[in-house]
């Protein structure tokens, strides 16, 4: 079967947009044509594909933007707790870890009894 590649392009971005998509893979699903197709048509660094992944990644950053609104609205501690390790400092992130070790180095001889100061 013969695909039109502008018509598979036009088609995946319209699907991208419309459903929200987040993966290539769903992107496939919802084409005329088989994953082989789609790369064939679509190599992974083809212009075609950067503007497709461009546009998932659009979708990813809308949901993630989203999500962390409403974990900071919300009054459930865990999806605060999930925020605050997001957004948290190294030294905040450790302050509120339950499995922190501290760990100090101390310098030891390596050899005992041996004077190693000989003229």
């Amino acid at each position: 079967m013969a695909y039109d590649k502008k018509k598979i392009f036009e088609q995946a971005k319209e699907m991208i947009v419309k459903h929200k998509l987040f993966f290539i893979e769903d992107i496939v699903a919802f084409l005329p044509c088989n994953k082989t197709t789609y790369y064939d048509f679509f190599p992974l660094d083809s212009n075609e594909s950067n503007e497709l992944k461009g546009l998932l990644e659009t979708n990813r950053i809308e949901l993630k933007v989203s999500m962390r609104s409403k974990w900071y609205k919300s009054n459930a501690p865990a999806l605060q707790m999930a925020l605050m390790k997001l957004i948290a400092s190294p030294e905040e992130l450790r302050k509120l870890s339950m499995t922190h070790t501290a760990i100090e180095e101390v310098e030891k001889p390596i050899f005992k009894n041996i004077d190693l100061d000989v003229d």
